[in-house]
């Protein structure tokens, strides 16, 4: 007997009002953490499009993953710190180890790249399996996450005021510091990204900031495992970036559009999950691709009247 694909009843009182109404603090921390995870991987990923290394962050978020594992078989601990040097070190690893293959070879940089992650990911995988008895980690967490757990993580305290679950303040946390990075060096990023050759007779290093952006973006990416896993946190850095830059050719407009987009994502992903009942974060990213289709069709209008008009 084939399996049928039955589409539940839209109820709106089901679907928009109750998780509102009935778990307001369950549905605030989910679509706020679902906000900051694509606000913060989409902000890094918008630079990553803009060089052209748009799969770079699937390849560090595979790579990655043998980072976080040994981390956790050397420290027994879970702790943010361990976590993010363990993952810090496989992600530059991984970036020197392609660049390495790609210029001591005929090797194109899309193959060294399908080379090293598959290689750092397939070795990952098999430390999870291996140690599966001894760590605190499963292949579903790393793979997909889980946001829907996010509001029942240990509440963060400062002066005995309970701010909100460790993810979503770790998180925050994470976006502060790429905004401030990104205000700092702003102009920096974007000579770096544009033109090279101009930035190194500037006296800045473009291969420093290379190096910076993928430092960064190995931050970002282990703090949105715990979310959306290390599969799904791809679609948060290209989505958001790739929308906004469909909607305005201009950087800043594009980085102002961020904030309501990644609100898009994780209103309409909530309640698309709620309303299929299936995981949230999938229905994020599916979300963000819908959101993306709508860009480009609205950009396609625009460039055929535009192109009619003259």
């Amino acid at each position: 007997m084939s399996a049928r694909l039955e589409i539940p009843a839209f109820d709106w009182l089901r679907v928009v009002v109750e998780p509102w109404a009935l778990y307001p603090e369950t549905t605030i921390w989910i679509v706020l953490m679902g906000w900051l995870v694509s606000l913060v991987c989409g902000a890094v990923g918008l630079f990553l499009i803009l060089r052209r290394m748009a799969m770079t962050g699937d390849a560090i978020s595979h790579s990655v993953l043998p980072g976080l594992v040994l981390a956790f078989l050397w420290t027994a601990s879970r702790a943010t710190l361990p976590m993010m040097l363990g993952a810090l070190i496989a992600g530059v690893l991984s970036v020197i180890l392609i660049e390495w293959i790609h210029r001591s070879s005929r090797v194109k940089p899309d193959a060294a790249m399908g080379i090293v992650f598959s290689l750092f990911f397939a070795v990952g995988v098999i430390l999870v399996t291996a140690y599966a008895d001894h760590i605190d980690l499963d292949a579903d967490c790393v793979l997909y996450g889980e946001i829907a757990y996010v509001p029942l993580e240990p509440m963060w305290a400062l002066a005995g005021i309970e701010l909100g679950p460790a993810p979503v303040m770790r998180m925050a946390m994470v976006g502060l510091i790429v905004a401030g990075l990104g205000f700092l060096f702003f102009k920096e990023l974007i000579t770096t990204s544009f033109d090279p050759v101009l930035a190194a007779s500037l006296g800045l290093s473009p291969k420093a900031f290379h190096y910076g952006l993928m430092i960064v973006l190995s931050v970002v990416i282990v703090s949105s495992f715990e979310a959306v896993g290390a599969i799904l946190v791809v679609a948060m850095l290209i989505f958001p970036g790739a929308t906004a830059l469909l909607l305005t050719h201009r950087l800043r407009l594009a980085l102002a559009l961020l904030p309501m987009i990644a609100a898009l994502h994780s209103l309409l992903g909530y309640h698309l999950a709620v309303w299929f009942d299936v995981t949230v974060a999938g229905s994020m990213a599916v979300a963000a691709g819908g959101l993306l289709a709508i860009a480009w069709a609205v950009y396609c209008i625009w460039a055929r009247v535009a192109r009619s008009s003259h």
